[in-house]
C-alpha cells in the first residue's frame, strides 16, 4: 500500500471519529412532554409534575422544583427519575392553592451533560 493511500485513510479515519465525538456532544436531554404543559390553566390543581425527556436521566444529578409567585418552594419531597422509565422524572406537590407557579429542571444525561429549563403554569 502506497503512502499515499495510507494518509488517505488514515484521514478519513480521523474524519470519522471527530465526527462520532462532535454527535456525542449533542446528546442533551431536553423535555418532549410535560404535565401540566407550560402556559397550562388549570381548574384542579395537580398532585404531581411529569417531564418526559428524550435521553436517558442519570438520577443521582437530575431533579425539579416547584415555586410559587414568591419565589418560595412548594414541593416538599424530592423529586425522582422513574425506575420503570428513565426518561421521566416525577414530583409529587402537595394540594396548590390558586396562583402561579413556576417549574424549574436539572436534566444530566447518562453521557454526563447537563441541561435545565423552566416552565411556568396557573391554577384558578
Amino acid at each position: 500500500m502506497s503512502a499515499h493511500i495510507r494518509q488517505g485513510l488514515l484521514r478519513g479515519l480521523v474524519s470519522v471519529v471527530i465526527l462520532l465525538e462532535g454527535g456525542a456532544a449533542w446528546a442533551h436531554a431536553a423535555p418532549v412532554h410535560q404535565t401540566p404543559t407550560a402556559g397550562a390553566e388549570l381548574t384542579a390543581p395537580p398532585t404531581e409534575i411529569r417531564i418526559e425527556f428524550d435521553d436517558a436521566l442519570e438520577p443521582a444529578f437530575s431533579s425539579l422544583s416547584v415555586t410559587d409567585s414568591a419565589g418560595h418552594r412548594v414541593n416538599v419531597s424530592k423529586s425522582q427519575v422513574s425506575p420503570a422509565n428513565q426518561k421521566v422524572m416525577l414530583l409529587g406537590v402537595p394540594v396548590l392553592p390558586p396562583g402561579a407557579y413556576r417549574v424549574r429542571w436539572v436534566a444530566v444525561a447518562h453521557d454526563g451533560h447537563r441541561t435545565q429549563g423552566g416552565y411556568a403554569f396557573r391554577v384558578k
